[in-house]
């Protein structure tokens, strides 16, 4: 399965970020190989509908749940309508690791 983590740096020891359409980047984690991979958002400095484009982008990785502090209705509605599930964490203090660390029963 592929996770999704918003996060405002491009590294592991990044803290997350609680804006999904328009986060620095995005951390895919696949828990079938532990493997973890960055992308930069393309869409972060769009004018407008950045987070429905920024769903159909990671929508396009195969991400089967996105985590971030906050989604907009027009990126939930991509979200629901792709059947990917949303999770809101409540604090971007942490690390992308140590919160990858908490989804382990997943």
């Amino acid at each position: 399965m592929k996770i999704l983590v918003t996060s405002s740096g491009s590294n592991e020891t990044s803290t997350l970020d609680s804006r999904f359409g328009r986060c620095s980047y995005f951390c895919i984690y696949d828990t079938k190989t532990g493997e973890k991979t960055f992308l930069a958002n393309p869409h972060k400095d769009d004018a407008g509908g950045a987070g429905p484009a920024a769903a159909q982008y990671v929508a396009s990785k195969g991400v089967q749940h996105v985590y971030s502090g906050d989604f907009g209705p027009k990126a939930k509605q991509v979200f629901d309508r792709l059947h990917i599930e949303c999770h809101i964490f409540d604090s971007n203090e942490q690390t992308v690791e140590a919160f990858l660390l908490t989804l382990s029963s997943i």
